[in-house]
């Protein structure tokens, strides 16, 4: 073979390479909004063959996000806030692309990381010390999941790609967390590759298959055991108020006018229903909105307030025959563009949302008020960091109240959104309640079970029970440490293999 063929062959197979990266990328992208357990471990397998290509991987991760977050689009169009379409088109088009570029940037990140010397050396490549090689990159993946976790940007890793489908696997997060799952998803997805390799040995095939199936069983068996068994110690009522408000008609005057009242209402339902409080969601109460009568019962609801000249986006709680709340807690992680604006795009002055630029609160999701239950905290997309709602529980919440303001954005965005909310659940072992302007707005239970409350884009009241838990569990004991524990061993055992090696030579 020339050399000119040579080249060739090799740029074949460098765009056959590159090809794979946007395969994985799509069938990814579709896996983060249904049939996870089933194209996740695909997807990720081809990641695995590519890896050696930081661009094959850069496409797989960028192709990923452009999919799977492609509700984005339905900020268009933004000419209620004054844009022309056009504005609102490139501004709609720049903020998925950036999601995009952004997500390719990690994965290349991972794969260049993977291809450093002391993980590619073919020396001493027995299985043990591939599955090693395996260990360590899944579970650097899971920790790098769980840091972004608390970035600006609103993030969805592969760990809640389980659900709803695979409850059992994804109740090993109480155990360590979602940065746990990303973790069994990477090493399923090796699994997969490595079978491929195999294919044509058919007994070595055969027995890491057989190893895999194994391992899987016991895997999903011990998930099953952490879901099971009843811990709590008292139930509650909770109304839950959708108001189905579309977030560009919600400061118009006509809303305005209707809100007090229509909220008054749903208070006196919540009464009769015997809900022993009420939640709204998040935004439902403008700057310095008060009751027109004194609550029947004690009121959660998420709305704006003002802390000596900025203003907060906020939990806010009204006591029983109050027309003012009187306690709060105020929304930490804000929206980039739509709820806080950084000092060099100041010419944007609102920037995405009519409520302006806003200030963030205390980083503690922890709310102890007095005229219910302790619980955790997550204003939208708070929900994504489930570490701090670890914390709150380890503090003393007994449940997790996750308010939201999903409007504009399709039912796609809700059952992402509600695959969250399963593993924040079952990671805290806690009762979730999710209430959204559109939806969901439902109850999910300490084993990720989903109990409807509201059809999505309707108003409505609905009437959950809330069960309410004191016992910590081993994640919101341990958290990261288990996983930190296995980055740390494999690394260590890597480096064995590598001295021992060079010892024999």
């Amino acid at each position: 073979m020339g050399l000119g063929q040579l080249e060739l062959l090799q740029k074949k197979n460098q765009y056959l390479i590159y090809l794979q990266g946007c395969l994985g990328g799509l069938i990814a992208g579709v896996g983060f909004s249904k049939q996870g357990p089933v194209l996740m471990p695909f997807a990720i397998a081809i990641l695995w063959s590519v890896r050696r290509s930081p661009f094959a991987g850069a496409l797989w991760g960028f192709l990923a996000v452009l999919v799977s977050h492609r509700w984005l689009l339905a900020l268009h169009p933004l000419t209620w806030l004054g844009f022309s379409p056009l504005a609102s088109c490139f501004i709609t088009m720049s903020i998925w692309l950036f999601c995009g570029f952004f997500g390719g940037f990690l994965i290349w990140l991972w794969s260049c990381f993977s291809g450093l010397n002391f993980l590619m050396n073919t020396t001493n490549n027995s299985f043990a010390r591939k599955f090693l090689v395996a260990v360590f990159l899944s579970s650097t993946w899971g920790l790098m999941e769980v840091n972004l976790s608390n970035w600006p940007l609103f993030w969805i890793g592969i760990s809640s790609s389980f659900l709803p489908e695979d409850r059992m696997l994804a109740g090993l997060a109480g155990f360590f967390g979602a940065g746990g799952l990303s973790m069994i998803q990477l090493l399923i997805g090796w699994w997969i590759w490595q079978l491929a390799l195999l294919f044509n040995y058919r007994d070595s095939f055969k027995r890491l298959f057989i190893f895999g199936l194994v391992v899987l069983a016991l895997a999903h068996l011990f998930g099953w055991t952490l879901l099971h068994g009843e811990n709590f110690s008292s139930t509650k009522k909770v109304s839950l108020w959708q108001t189905n408000t579309p977030v560009r008609e919600k400061f118009s005057q006509s809303q305005l006018r209707a809100l007090p009242i229509s909220l008054q209402d749903a208070l006196e339902k919540s009464k009769k229903l015997g809900a022993s409080f009420m939640v709204a969601p998040e935004g439902t109460l403008p700057l310095g909105q008060k009751l027109i009568s004194p609550s029947p019962l004690p009121f959660l609801s998420g709305g704006f307030r003002d802390s000596k000249g900025s203003q907060r986006s906020s939990l806010l709680a009204f006591k029983t025959k109050d027309l003012e709340y009187s306690e709060f807690i105020d929304k930490h992680r804000l929206v980039p563009l739509g709820e806080w604006m950084p000092f060099y795009l100041s010419f944007f002055q609102k920037g995405l949302s009519l409520a302006g630029s806003l200030d963030p609160g205390e980083p503690s999701r922890f709310f102890p008020w007095s005229e219910g239950p302790p619980l955790a905290v997550a204003i939208c997309y708070e929900l994504s960091n489930g570490n701090a709602l670890a914390k709150a529980v380890d503090e003393g919440a007994q449940w997790i109240l996750s308010i939201a303001n999903l409007d504009p954005y399709p039912i796609s965005l809700q059952r992402q959104y509600l695959a969250l909310a399963q593993l924040r659940s079952i990671e805290t072992s806690r009762d979730l309640v999710s209430i959204a302007n559109t939806g969901p707005s439902v109850i999910v239970s300490r084993s990720g079970l989903i109990g409807s409350a509201i059809s999505p884009f309707k108003a409505g009241i609905g009437l959950v029970n809330v069960h309410l838990s004191s016992k910590i569990n081993y994640y919101v004991k341990w958290r990261e440490r288990p996983l930190m524990l296995l980055f740390t061993v494999s690394l260590f055992c890597l480096f064995c293999f590598a001295n021992n090696y060079s010892e024999k030579n």
